[in-house]
């Protein structure tokens, strides 16, 4: 790529951008709304989006450029102080208080983290005409979303999002199924919802992609040989199938999901949820006559007083609904300073009676891990559901109604803690919420619904009309007769 004159007043100044891959050319080239780059290690992947954004800067003066990466350390040593060493200094000017590049021709780019769902009030009502997204695996597809509604504004430069990846970590579900399944949400009711399979463009690069590394670091492509088979599947050649890094890999919608039914009155039912004001998550649970445990409702909500969350609980379960027990984090009986009254007391107080659950987060994942391994189906509820010739011979422990997104996408994204791989991650703390109300539920023994008794014909009594054998009449029988010996007896 031919060294860049960047102002007429600053003839003497100029960046060299270097020789761009076969591939980076294409990504440098796209032009739709989303364009995603990647797939495997060494494919230049953050060499292309420095390019890329510095260029834009460059080029189109005062444009607004956004590049996030999830942690901040990452950010500064990737995106930040390369391009901060690479771009003539005499061309920009750079506040390190709010992480932002002043170019001399009024463009900016602006590094951020997210780390979390509190990061959102960092970017609330921003805006932004291009948005980078630097390892968008690890960023959830709630910060994907939320990150969409920054790239806006009034002026006529076309909106886009760029995104860089690598297989893996929680965003490894939604960077799949838009840029490599390309399986894209239609909704007739909900247009809005609709995602055009015209707006997305993937690259997919490998170190096989970037003859500049190869030349210089050769030993590289062996390293990645030398990783264990899922990770060199996925890290060596870009194999999304062979990595996702999600705790529960035994979770599966296919089998783990069915569509909506009516719950049987004589299945039990049960609530569990967990607390804070970051976010408050509720599931309701019915238990059919196999022990089989169904997650049937779902309700998440965050900035919620006790008061208001008990609110949102009942609000929410219907008048007919006979509900046995809610299971509740063990903090809720913590005291607080300026009642002196335990959460568990108020929500009590508010109509929702909360029984303690464990806390154990190894053995309670441990227990979910187990309880979606198939058992018998022999419920003749559950089996009436199937169409003729299609029942399963098993289904599940744990079983969930389709329509349960968040739920669904929280245990698909969710990781294995780094450090403790029995355990699930804490972070990105925005998709635990509903796996921990999961995990309060699953831990405990709870009752299955109980068995239809068949009822057994009782022949009327023959005496009532004739007498017995015995000669012993219908007065004798009900009353008990003259007294005698065998009363003592």
């Amino acid at each position: 790529m031919p060294r860049k004159r960047v102002s007429p007043e600053k003839a003497e100044v100029s960046i060299d951008f270097g020789e761009a891959t076969p591939k980076q050319k294409l990504f440098l080239e796209a032009q739709t709304k989303f364009v995603c780059y990647g797939g495997a290690r060494g494919g230049g992947k953050t060499h292309v989006a420095r390019l890329k954004a510095v260029g834009m800067a460059v080029n189109y003066p005062g444009i607004k450029i956004l590049m996030v990466r999830a942690h901040y350390p990452e950010l500064t040593a990737n995106l930040i102080d390369p391009i901060l060493s690479w771009v003539p200094s005499e061309l920009y000017s750079y506040n390190g208080t709010d992480h932002k590049m002043t170019f001399w021709n009024g463009s900016t780019i602006k590094f951020g983290h997210y780390d979390g769902k509190a990061a959102e009030n960092e970017y609330q009502g921003t805006e932004y005409d291009i948005i980078f997204l630097e390892e968008a695996t690890q960023l959830s597809e709630r910060a994907f979303l939320f990150l969409q509604s920054c790239c806006r504004g009034v002026n006529d430069f076309p909106k886009r999002i760029y995104l860089t990846c690598n297989p893996g970590n929680v965003g490894h579900i939604w960077v799949k199924r838009l840029f490599i399944d390309r399986r894209f949400i239609v909704d007739p009711q909900n247009p809005e919802r609709t995602e055009n399979p015209e707006d997305y463009t993937t690259i997919r690069a490998t170190v096989d992609d970037n003859p500049y590394l190869l030349e210089k670091n050769p030993a590289y492509v062996k390293a990645l040989a030398a990783l264990p088979p899922d990770l060199r599947a996925a890290h060596r050649y870009g194999d999304w199938n062979a990595l996702s890094g999600a705790y529960f890999g035994n979770f599966h919608r296919t089998t783990h999901t069915m569509s909506r039914f009516k719950i049987p009155y004589s299945w039990p039912l049960y609530r569990s949820f967990d607390y804070g004001l970051d976010c408050m998550a509720v599931i309701w649970w019915a238990i059919d006559e196999d022990g089989r445990c169904w997650a049937y409702r779902e309700v998440e909500e965050s900035g919620l007083v006790i008061q208001n969350a008990a609110q949102l609980i009942t609000d929410n379960t219907l008048s007919y609904e006979q509900i046995s027990s809610t299971y509740a984090p063990p903090d809720m009986w913590n005291r607080q300073k300026d009642t002196g009254k335990t959460m568990a007391e108020i929500f009590m107080q508010n109509g929702v009676g909360i029984i303690r659950s464990d806390n154990n987060r190894v053995q309670g994942h441990m227990i979910m891990k187990d309880m979606m391994t198939a058992m018998p189906l022999n419920d003749p509820y559950v089996k009436s559901l199937f169409p003729d010739g299609k029942c399963p011979e098993a289904l599940p422990a744990f079983m969930l109604f389709d329509d349960l997104e968040k739920v669904i996408e929280d245990i698909e994204s969710i990781q294995a803690d780094e450090k403790n791989p029995n355990d699930c991650a804490k972070e990105p703390h925005d998709v635990t919420h509903t796996v921990d109300a999961c995990r309060y539920f699953l831990i405990n023994r709870s009752r299955r619904a109980e068995k239809k008794k068949k009822r057994r014909r009782v022949p009327p009594l023959e005496f009532l009309d004739s007498g017995d054998e015995s000669g012993e009449d219908y007065e004798a029988y009900m009353c008990g007769g003259e007294i005698n010996d065998n009363y003592l007896s």
